[in-house]
């Protein structure tokens, strides 16, 4: 660390130059984080700009295999550095990959996009920088933990549910892709049943996971559809849903932001 103290400081002593500094706001504001925890509480993280070293970090092949290219970006870009990337909200480590992503090459961004009316495929352009918060509005069952209530419309099960951190979004990601390499992707994809079973803690005050999964296989489709609806819509989070005109049949529409490979490579 004192290395990189001194390297920083002769930056700034001879070319007369420091990495700029800035603070991201966290969707979820800090409420859903235990009081133990160093994001508890908090608004804001501060972040440094990408430099030539994150450049390093995403061209890894050694993390590119792990899959933890994205989770030593942040790492290395957060200034408080007892934040623990893996225990942030989904939805707060999107606000700070945007944020970063901007830092580093801009808020213009060029993606693939496919019409919602007449399926037509372009290129369009986006400003990351016109992204709107989702703030969290909902209440937590208790104070300081990722616990949410919601009662089933059918079945009248009042279901305990968590927002999803980034290492349970690449847990379940993982798990999913073994399974379809197991089954030569000839079985059911269980993206439904499986982001449920990640997410509900509790229903009617069982915790059993067993007899959660068993509930969940069984559970009426419009009491799944909802319990998902009312999760989407109050997940706090970067609202990446984008205006586009389609070149083809001229029709505007909103569409989800395509994030692809070249989010952190820009053309």
């Amino acid at each position: 660390m004192s290395d990189l103290i001194e390297k920083q400081d002769l930056v700034k002593e001879k070319f007369n130059w420091e990495i700029p500094v800035e603070a991201v706001p966290l969707p979820s504001k800090g409420k859903v984080y235990p009081k133990d925890s160093p994001l508890y509480g908090r608004e804001f993280i501060e972040i440094k700009s990408m430099t030539a070293r994150e450049e390093d970090i995403l061209m890894s092949s050694a993390l590119i295999k792990q899959g933890k290219v994205l989770t030593q970006l942040l790492a290395s870009c957060i200034i408080d550095k007892s934040i623990d990337p893996d225990d942030l909200l989904s939805g707060d480590r999107n606000a700070l990959m945007v944020a970063i992503r901007i830092t580093g090459y801009g808020a213009k961004y060029d993606a693939l996009t496919t019409c919602p009316h007449c399926s037509a495929r372009s290129n369009q352009s986006f400003n990351l920088g016109d992204l709107s918060i989702k703030r969290l509005e909902i209440p937590s069952v208790v104070d300081d933990q990722n616990i949410f209530e919601f009662k089933l419309p059918v079945t009248g099960k009042t279901v305990h549910f968590k927002f999803l951190s980034g290492k349970e979004e690449e847990e379940r990601s993982i798990t999913l892709s073994r399974m379809r390499r197991m089954t030569g992707g000839q079985s059911v994809d269980r993206d439904v049943t499986s982001r449920l079973e990640y997410q509900i803690v509790a229903i009617d005050g069982v915790d059993d996971r067993n007899a959660i999964g068993q509930f969940i296989s069984k559970m009426p489709a419009r009491d799944s559809r909802a319990l998902r609806i009312y999760i989407k819509d109050n997940e706090p989070g970067i609202d990446l849903s984008v205006d586009m005109k389609c070149p083809e049949c001229l029709k505007h529409g909103r569409v989800a932001l395509p994030i692809g490979a070249n989010f952190f490579w820009p053309e």
